[in-house]
């Protein structure tokens, strides 16, 4: 049997300064398409300064570890937890 409470979350930026409260989220839900769906929301950038894509990887303090995107919410995810985005820099490319 499935979980299907949906989770409400807490998520913001590296830097704090941008902020959302993310209600009902199905727990089916990758955690990845729920971090596109918040880029819009929180107004990140989507590219780097040279144009290329970025990647946001999502922190969950509570356990100290990142989220793999392919993650279901339902599964890695609980009600009222806070997590924190951050984009994938690469250094050194060409």
């Amino acid at each position: 049997m499935s979980n299907t409470t949906l989770l409400d979350l807490k998520v913001s930026d590296v830097s704090e300064q941008k902020q959302a409260n993310v209600e009902n989220v199905p727990p089916e839900t990758t955690v990845g398409e729920m971090v596109q769906a918040l880029l819009d929301d929180l107004r990140l950038p989507q590219q780097d300064p040279s144009g290329r894509p970025l990647n946001y990887h999502v922190l969950l303090p509570r356990e100290g570890r990142h989220v793999h995107a392919s993650e279901r919410v339902g599964t890695a995810l609980r009600t009222g937890d806070e997590l924190v985005l951050q984009p994938n820099i690469d250094a050194g490319g060409c």
